[in-house]
């Protein structure tokens, strides 16, 4: 199913988005922070589901749905809970979410969507499926989008990982474990019990640590024969 979203918020963007990209059958094929910019993309392009916010500048989301002759299916995302009643009164509102927004209200909310779309199973993506570029980390409540290209180490420290960058590191509540799960696995590499490495970010090889930038690695018996098997060798 394609779907866009209409949100003048750009963290409610980000956040609607990385749900829609967690279900398989869901396609985001754009987002616009206002109403006038998608009734332009609607004028040319048919989607099947709208994430839609109900106060926006100059438009809002009940009258962007008026303005649509045939308006697809809509699912309201909203911070304000006195227009479900008003709401409902729009045959193309299949639901109204009210921020923020949960991973399993979402999913029930779709649910409605896929039952009008012959009943799509729902399941979330793996990362592979996903060819996605980049992750998002949960950072002081702000979603950080963090490029896989530019991480260079992904290093464990107690409850905490450390996510070293070209420009940046972040400090994200998690384990090595879970972390390791979102990557893609032709480009990072576990070399030690408490490090991920960009394979693609080595510098220097000796004996059993890797140079990254300026940082030296160690690297494990166990993991050092998957490591030389990523090396183009001569």
């Amino acid at each position: 199913m394609n779907c866009i979203i209409i949100d003048d918020e750009e963290m409610a963007r980000a956040i609607i988005g990385q749900m829609i990209d967690n279900q398989p059958d869901l396609k985001l094929i754009q987002e616009f922070p206002n109403a006038i910019e998608a009734i332009k993309f609607l004028n040319h392009i048919q989607v099947d589901l709208i994430f839609l916010d109900i106060h926006m500048p100059d438009f809002t989301g009940f009258d962007f749905i008026q303005s649509l002759k045939n308006p697809p299916k809509v699912i309201l995302v909203t911070s304000d809970k006195n227009f479900a009643i008003e709401a409902f009164g729009y045959e193309c509102i299949l639901d109204y979410l009210v921020k923020p927004i949960t991973e399993d209200r979402f999913i029930k909310a779709i649910q409605k969507a896929y039952a009008l779309n012959k009943e799509v199973q729902i399941k979330p993506k793996s990362t592979t499926d996903l060819n996605l570029k980049e992750f998002y980390v949960n950072i002081d409540r702000r979603l950080i989008k963090i490029e896989f290209s530019k991480v260079n180490i992904v290093e464990a420290k107690g409850d905490y990982i450390y996510i070293k960058t070209e420009n940046k590191n972040y400090v994200v509540h998690s384990t090595l474990k879970k972390i390791e799960e979102k990557l893609p696995k032709d480009l990072f590499l576990k070399v030690h019990r408490s490090f991920i490495i960009n394979t693609k970010k080595i510098i220097d090889i000796e004996d059993n640590s890797v140079l990254i930038a300026k940082d030296v690695i160690p690297v494990s018996r166990a993991n050092r024969p998957e490591l030389m098997k990523r090396l183009n060798l001569l």
